[in-house]
C-alpha cells in the first residue's frame, strides 16, 4: 500500500476543494496526477486566488512600502486583518516568502515583473542596501537567499556572508552580533531553507558543508530538544502554525528534511510521531499558534480550525518518511 492510498478520498477531496496554491501541491505530492495537470494548476496561482491577490497588492516595487517592515507613512489599499500589536507580515520579505510557499511560478511574466520591481526599488531598513544583497541578520538574510534563489536573483554575496557567520555548534543566530555563541533554531531553519533553495537553483558557491552542519545542529537535538538537558526547548514548537514566518516549530523542521529528501536520519523519529499523533479524527491537522501581526488576508479559519495547509505539509512529510522507512 502506498502512502497516497492511505489518504481517504474524502480527505483528499477536502484538500483539493481549495485555492490553486494548495491544489497543485496536493496533486504533485499526494496523488499520482500527470505532470501536465500539475503544471496547469500551478500556472493558475499567478492568475487567480491568493497568489493573484498578493501580486496585485505590490506598489512601486514593494509591498507595504518596505523591505522587512511597512514603510513610514504607508497606508494599506485595503483593510488589513490580524493583530495590530504583533509584527506586521505585509512588507516585501514576508510577502515574497509567502508567494514561494504558494509555489507561484517564478517564470510567469507578472511574477518576473514583480520581482524586477523589488530588485530595482526595495531597500532594507537597516542599511538602505538593495533587497537581494541582504542586510545584517542571518534570519533575514536566510529569507532573502530563499526568495532570491527561488525567483532567479543573484544572491551570492548574501550566501557568502552566511557561510562566514556559522557558529561553532554548526548553526546560526541573529544574536551573534550581540555576542551570542550558541545557535538558534529559528535562525538556523531560515538559513537552511535559503541554502537549500540556493543549491536547487544551481548557485555557484559550495554550501554543502554549511548545510550539513546546520542540519546536524537540528538533528542532534531531535528537532526540538536542548542539547544539555534533553528538555523541549519551547512548548510552542509543538504547535503548528502557518505561515511560520521566521519562527521555528517541529513541523517546519520536519518539513525541511522531507524537502531535502533521501533516506532519513532516524533522529527525527520523535518529531514524526508527534506530527502523526496530531492528526484529528477527521484526518485533518489543526491550525495552531498563529504568529500575531497584520496580514494581507486570511487563508484559513483561525487557530483551532482544520487547516488545509498543515494537513498538506504534515501528509507530505509523513509520506516521505514512511516511503523511506517502511513507516
Amino acid at each position: 500500500m502506498t502512502p497516497f492510498e492511505k489518504i481517504p478520498s474524502q480527505q483528499l477531496d477536502w484538500l483539493l476543494d481549495s485555492d490553486p496554491a494548495i491544489r497543485w501541491q496536493v496533486l504533485r505530492d499526494l496523488t499520482d496526477a500527470p505532470e501536465e495537470e500539475v503544471a496547469r494548476e500551478r500556472a493558475r496561482v499567478a492568475e487567480v486566488g491568493w497568489g493573484r491577490r498578493l501580486l496585485d497588492l505590490q506598489h512601486e516595487g514593494q509591498w507595504a512600502g518596505g523591505a522587512c517592515f511597512p514603510g513610514p507613512g504607508w497606508r494599506a489599499p485595503q483593510p488589513l486583518t490580524g493583530d495590530p500589536e504583533g509584527q506586521p507580515w505585509v512588507a516585501t520579505l514576508p510577502t515574497l516568502r509567502l508567494l514561494r510557499r504558494l509555489g507561484i511560478d517564478p517564470t510567469h511574466p507578472d511574477v518576473v515583473a514583480a520581482v524586477d520591481g523589488v530588485r530595482e526599488h526595495s531597500r532594507w531598513e537597516y542599511n538602505d542596501g538593495p533587497f537581494f544583497e541582504g542586510e545584517v541578520e542571518p534570519c533575514i538574510n536566510g529569507g532573502a537567499v530563499e526568495v532570491g534563489a527561488y525567483f532567479g536573483q543573484d544572491v551570492d554575496s548574501v550566501v557568502e556572508r552566511l557561510l562566514g557567520e556559522r557558529l561553532p555548534d554548526g548553526g546560526w543566530n541573529c544574536e551573534a552580533e550581540n555576542g551570542s555563541t550558541r545557535s538558534s533554531f529559528h535562525t538556523t531553519i531560515c538559513v537552511l531553507e535559503g541554502l537549500l533553495e540556493y543549491r536547487r537553483a544551481g548557485g555557484s558557491l559550495d554550501v554543502e558543508e554549511a548545510r550539513r552542519s546546520g542540519e546536524e545542529y537540528l538533528l542532534s537535538r531531535s528537532l526540538m530538544r536542548r542539547a544539555g538537558t534533553g528538555e523541549v526547548v519551547d512548548e510552542s514548537w509543538l504547535s503548528f502554525s502557518f505561515p511560520p514566518q521566521w519562527h521555528y516549530d517541529v513541523l517546519r523542521g520536519l518539513e525541511y528534511f522531507g524537502d531535502v529528501g533521501g533516506t532519513p536520519d532516524p533522529r527525527p523519529g520523535e518529531a514524526v510521531e508527534l506530527t502523526r499523533g496530531k492528526q484529528q479524527a477527521d484526518g485533518s491537522w489543526l491550525l495552531e499558534n498563529t504568529h500575531p501581526g497584520l496580514i494581507h488576508f486570511h487563508m484559513e479559519d483561525g487557530d483551532g480550525s482544520p487547516s488545509r495547509w498543515n494537513m498538506l505539509r504534515a501528509q507530505r512529510a509523513l509520506r516521505w518518511w514512511d516511503s523511506q522507512t517502511g513507516g
